[in-house]
């Protein structure tokens, strides 16, 4: 199969090519308009002028109009653009703001979270949205999707990460269109009454009429978590100890309603619905059930992003199974990319969409090889090569993906599939019978039982899967560069395999070469490595010094770090961790680090190039400066916030430069 064949995929790559040109060039919709106008005429120059035709004017034209296409619909989504955005209002001041819930996101440990759309600010019509974040009491918001609430509050910008190599939120959430969140305490706002409905609430709201009917049955705490994220795709009620389980036995995908899902109810309705192609214009008939069914099915799910996103997909796939081509199948589901990133093109942002597509085109790919590769002539041998194969074919498209994203592989993940993955299809069909007799009220105590003890072994079964440790490779370090390269490697060993020849040996061969050289580098480039970091976090100090591969941590409680650590760890290939206490005195090449505590004991002598305060010691700062004068002065997070101006103050007037990690994240100090 020759992927640049198809002219879908030449569609595909321009348009992705185009978004991010838009995402990270972010160039002014007046040029991309131009560069759409200029294909324009590109194309019509080709289709006037056939003596060029040897010249590829059409490819070009064509190429900078889809790319442009990428471009202008990224650059909508943008805030800059779009006249109506809520940030052409706002100030530092508060506004009376009109708020329409959209989405109700899984709580954290501090908040209730929601996504809002920005109906309106001081009555006037505006568009966007932002995150809404209400502290957690003693009783839940209770609000929905659909509900429209009025606050007194501003937008206030997302924070970025404040130590080296944490999870970037601000980022993840601008790929979702969202730059702000709006904090506001339970109870501070007022409801609004006779709101208009749209088909995403009333499938929300109808979702969470079946999760309360199932409440009402005698399901177990666990079974009824793994139920809702199952069929319902509601994941709020899982325990952090069964996530893990599924996380690290490689089956955490069950517990998401994407593509494997609606996969799965694609070919159990292909079978059902089989019957249906002996009536007059019956494949027609099927294919037009077997995606109004799989639409129901999303509405029951509450018609999430990513639900939206698998049945649209599956929907174009299940007209490739009416072509009944293998050509069209891929060719199909290229195109149904291109139709979902022309309406929601920061999709190609989000990590599911990229692991779905990455897994159907591997599949659709890898699998008919591996089935050629070897075809048992028993049955239960065949169904099981089957099995083993998809999990092969998929596991090796998302394997570089959940390496960056996740930096884990679990060993053991053909194990869990294999068990679980075959007797999907019948829990999750069982599941929606369930949900459907739990609605209408005639749902026999014998089912529930039966499904409770279904759900329960295979929670049983995941958790033995994920207590095989030695199988579960965590802290994986793994970039961007070796994302590209171990693509380019997986595409070199099925080609070698699949059709061995001196030029995709030499391919295969060069690209295991290109990602040796690399990672001996990335050594090289650890060994020759001396940094010391002030990391940021509340209550604590934290000083990370990098010598070669070792990170030693000098903290005032080593007990919290974790996190931090581990996330510099990875990302700089450290191998080995030492802790240790903080000292008042740091000498630093030729430059001193002074560290000034509660104590606010101060060593004599010294003239530090670097002054450091924290445990908010109680001192005369003004005077202290003035005695010592140091060149910089730090103040870390375990430090009272309101001493920070007065700190701040005292630094400005007399032109010393003050860092504090809360605000303007971990400090580097200069190369050692």
């Amino acid at each position: 199969m020759r992927f640049l064949d198809f002219v879908s995929v030449r569609l595909a790559f321009w348009l992705i090519l185009g978004i991010l040109f838009g995402y990270y060039g972010a160039p002014k919709i007046q040029w991309v308009l131009g560069t759409g106008i200029l294909s324009l005429g590109i194309l019509g120059f080709s289709r006037y002028y056939p003596n060029w035709k040897n010249i590829p004017v059409f490819g070009l034209g064509l190429a900078l109009c889809v790319g442009a296409i990428g471009t202008f619909g990224l650059g909508m989504t943008m805030p800059g653009n779009v006249p109506s955005h809520y940030t052409k209002i706002i100030t530092t001041t508060d506004h009376n703001l009109h708020l329409k819930i959209r989405e109700v996101l899984k709580p954290n440990d501090y908040s209730h979270r929601y996504v809002v759309r920005v109906v309106g600010i001081d009555g006037n019509s505006t568009s966007g949205k932002c995150i809404l974040s209400i502290p957690k009491a003693t009783e839940t918001p209770g609000l929905h999707v659909d509900d429209e609430i009025l606050v007194y509050s501003t937008p206030t910008p997302l924070n970025p990460p404040l130590n080296p190599y944490q999870f970037d939120y601000k980022s993840y959430m601008k790929k979702q269109g969202i730059f702000h969140q709006i904090r506001v305490d339970n109870g501070a706002y007022v409801p609004l009454k006779n709101v208009s409905k749209t088909l995403i609430g009333r499938a929300a709201n109808f979702r969470e009429v079946l999760i309360s009917i199932l409440r009402t049955y005698d399901f177990g705490a666990a079974q009824l978590g793994v139920m809702q994220a199952l069929l319902l795709g509601q994941r709020a009620d899982i325990s952090e100890a069964t996530y893990n389980n599924y996380k690290n036995a490689g089956a955490v995908h069950i517990l998401a309603v994407s593509g494997l899902h609606v996969g799965i109810l694609l070919l159990l309705l292909q079978f059902l619905l089989q019957p249906l192609e002996r009536l007059p214009q019956g494949r027609i008939v099927k294919l037009v059930s077997t995606v109004l069914l799989l639409w129901i099915y999303a509405v029951i799910a509450g018609l999430s992003p990513s639900i939206v996103r698998a049945v649209t997909m599956f929907s174009f796939i299940a007209y490739a199974f009416y072509l009944n081509r293998p050509t069209n199948t891929f060719n199909i589901v290229v195109l149904s990319m291109v139709f979902i990133l022309l309406i929601k093109p920061l999709f190609l942002f989000q990590v599911g969409f990229q692991l779905s597509y990455a897994a159907v085109f591997a599949i659709v790919w890898i699998f008919p090889k591996l089935q050629r590769f070897w075809n048992p002539e028993n049955f239960l041998v065949k169904k099981g090569w089957q099995l083993f194969s998809v999990s092969i074919a998929a596991q090796l498209g998302v394997l570089p993906l959940s390496l960056l994203y996740f930096h884990q592989f679990p060993a053991l993940f053909f194990v869990s599939n294999l068990i679980v993955v075959p007797f999907l299809g019948g829990i999750l069909g069982l599941g929606l019978v369930v949900v459907i007799l739990g609605y209408c009220n005639v749902l026999p105590k014998i089912l529930v039982w039966g499904y409770n003890e279904m759900i329960g072994t295979m929670n049983a079964t995941i958790a033995w899967v994920a207590r095989q440790e030695a199988f579960i490779f965590k802290d994986i370090p793994f970039d961007g560069i070796q994302l590209f390269v171990g693509y380019l490697l997986i595409f070199g060993l099925v080609f070698t395999l699949s059709k061995a020849s001196f030029r995709h040996l030499v391919f295969f061969l060069s690209t295991i070469l290109v990602f040796s050289v690399y990672l001996v580098f990335q050594e090289v480039s650890t060994r020759n490595t001396e940094r010391l970091i002030l990391a940021h976090q509340t209550k604590n100090s934290i000083l990370l010094y990098q010598a070669g591969n070792q990170l030693n941590v000098l903290a005032s409680d080593t007990t919290t770090t974790e996190r931090i650590v581990t996330n510099y760890k990875v990302a700089k290939r450290i191998k080995t961790i030492h802790h240790d206490g903080l000292r008042n005195n740091y000498l630093l090449g030729e430059k001193q680090l002074m560290i000034v505590d509660s104590a606010a004991l101060l060593p004599k002598g010294i003239a530090p190039d670097y002054l450091l305060f924290t445990q908010s010691p109680r001192l005369n700062v003004g005077r202290l400066l003035d005695s010592i004068q140091p060149k910089m002065v730090l103040a870390d997070g375990s430090n009272y916030r309101s001493y920070i101006p007065r700190w701040k103050r005292s630094c400005k007037k007399r032109n010393i430069p003050f860092h504090y990690t809360g605000d303007a994240a971990a400090y580097y100090f200069e190369e050692l």
